[in-house]
């Protein structure tokens, strides 16, 4: 039962530290106060951090594995499109060419020989058309005599098989003409199918040679001469040897989180600084919006960030790709508008409040009148900084602003007293 007694106690002194904490003298509420100010111009901008880049930008890589034996460039070097930026060793795609162009030349020659077999097998096909109407000629004239009775049996009999023998050797060089055309085709076929490697092989060879795709500068030089270079396979990437960037334009690409994103725009102007440069801002507009959200990055991440490029205007000679920046995105121009304190408008019920019946939740501020509170609803527009567009107040109503705690509980005809 002490216990109990106890407990109760330390309850009740816990209740009256939190009442005298909240009430001030006379039983007023100590609370932070501020006025509904007017402002000429009043901007809302979204803030965001990244990274400059250059507008066109190439990351190099390898089609063929093989090891690096000359690199010409270095980082820092200023390059032009065609140029040769490393040499990978060529000797076995040189031998794969060799063997592929021999074995094209190979099978060119078998191209030809069934070529002229086909041409063997026609002429004798038109020799054994020759010999058949010549025996079939001699047929007949040999039946016409035997039938006049001038001509023996065994003339006639000799004549049939000839005839006979005349018309199946057309037959036989028919089908020898087919099987060489047949052969010819196959020929072609698989000389096309060795020019077909031979290509590639080519390709492969002249793959060795690492060209620049584009004019720029060589900002990130990952290789020296004499590694490995190994191509991507599946799931696993190759390696990057250099990235080209063509400095004549610059971008700042910055990841705005996904609560701001929706405020962002094509063409919106913006303001960015970076820690290298930190006397010199420069200004650029909003070319492009990512779609979809950026990749999280670890298991319990939460917050989804989206991919927003700014376009420099007067970038610098000096930038250089990869310096860090923050950017301020200006999504909202007013002017002549009210403004309040961010923290001051606050979610009230109107039937709490006696504004009428119980629905919807409403915004709005607690007006300070004589004393003591009451909640003014106001209509919000853009956010600038700590503070926030109103309507529905007039200019200068003293509001109360804070403490949050304070605001999360007050009420209409509460009494407060100020700071």
């Amino acid at each position: 039962m002490r216990r109990w007694l106890g407990w109760l106690l330390v309850v009740v002194m816990v209740a009256a530290v939190a009442v005298a904490l909240r009430l001030g003298r006379n039983g007023a509420v100590l609370v932070d106060a501020g006025t509904v100010a007017r402002r000429a111009v009043f901007r809302s901008y979204v803030t965001a951090s990244g990274e400059i880049v250059a507008t066109r930008f190439a990351d190099i890589g390898s089609n063929v594995m093989g090891k690096i034996v000359s690199l010409p460039v270095k980082e820092g070097e200023e390059v032009k499109a065609g140029q040769l930026l490393a040499q990978i060793d060529s000797v076995p795609a040189r031998s794969d060419l060799d063997a592929a162009e021999a074995q094209v030349r190979a099978l060119e020659a078998d191209a030809r020989a069934a070529t002229e077999q086909v041409a063997t097998a026609k002429a004798d096909a038109e020799q054994a058309r020759a010999r058949a109407l010549e025996a079939n000629l001699t047929l007949t004239r040999t039946r016409q005599l035997h039938t006049q009775g001038l001509s023996p049996k065994s003339d006639l009999d000799a004549a049939q098989a000839a005839a006979d023998s005349a018309n199946a050797q057309v037959t036989s060089t028919a089908a020898a003409v087919a099987r060489a055309v047949e052969s010819r085709d196959g020929a072609l076929r698989r000389v096309t199918q060795a020019q077909a490697q031979a290509a590639r092989a080519r390709d492969v060879l002249s793959k060795t040679s690492i060209k620049a795709p584009i004019d720029g500068v060589v900002s990130r030089l990952q290789v020296r001469e004499g590694e490995m270079v190994v191509i991507g396979i599946q799931n696993q990437p190759g390696t990057t040897l250099m990235t080209i960037s063509d400095l004549s334009g610059i971008n700042a690409e910055v990841k705005v989180a996904e609560a701001d994103v929706l405020r962002v725009k094509l063409d919106q102007s913006a303001r960015v600084t970076l820690e290298a440069m930190p006397d010199r801002p420069f200004t650029g507009r909003v070319i492009e919006i990512g779609a979809s959200a950026l990749p999280t990055t670890g298991a319990g991440a939460a917050a989804r960030e989206f991919r927003v490029v700014i376009r420099l205007d007067h970038p610098d000679a000096s930038l250089r790709p990869g310096l860090t920046c923050d950017a301020e995105i200006l999504t909202g121009e007013k002017k002549n508008v009210l403004t309040v304190p961010l923290q001051a408008v606050v979610l009230r019920s109107p039937g709490a409040e006696g504004a009428g019946d119980i629905g919807a939740e409403q915004r709005g501020v607690f007006a300070i009148e004589g004393g003591v509170v009451r909640f003014v609803p106001v209509t919000t527009g853009i956010i600038g900084g700590l503070d926030i567009e109103v309507d529905g107040v007039e200019e200068g109503t003293p509001i109360v602003v804070g403490p949050y705690q304070v605001l999360r509980t007050l009420t209409t005809g509460e009494a407060v007293r100020t700071n």
